[in-house]
């Protein structure tokens, strides 16, 4: 999978567990950008982006996402 595939499978998780069919994200997209990305929402769209695309990541990695482009690059490694 591209990394634009990616993207496109991220933006649309986040918009499903966001419930905002407009949201865009990018790779410097962070929680301040989008309204209500607390960590209980956080947490939702670990779980949510895990089930879409069959992956895991561990507590560790997921602690280490700084941005949307950090998350794409770990899902892309995961996939691999």
């Amino acid at each position: 999978m591209t990394r634009e595939e990616i993207h496109e499978r991220l933006t649309e998780v986040f918009r499903d567990v966001f419930d905002d069919p407009t949201l865009v994200i990018s790779d410097a997209t962070t929680a301040r950008d989008v309204e209500g990305w607390d960590s209980l929402m956080h947490v939702n769209l670990i779980v949510a982006t895990e089930k879409a695309l069959n992956v895991s990541f561990t507590t560790k990695q997921v602690q280490s996402l700084t941005n949307v482009g950090d998350f794409i690059s770990l899902i892309a490694s995961r996939l691999t």
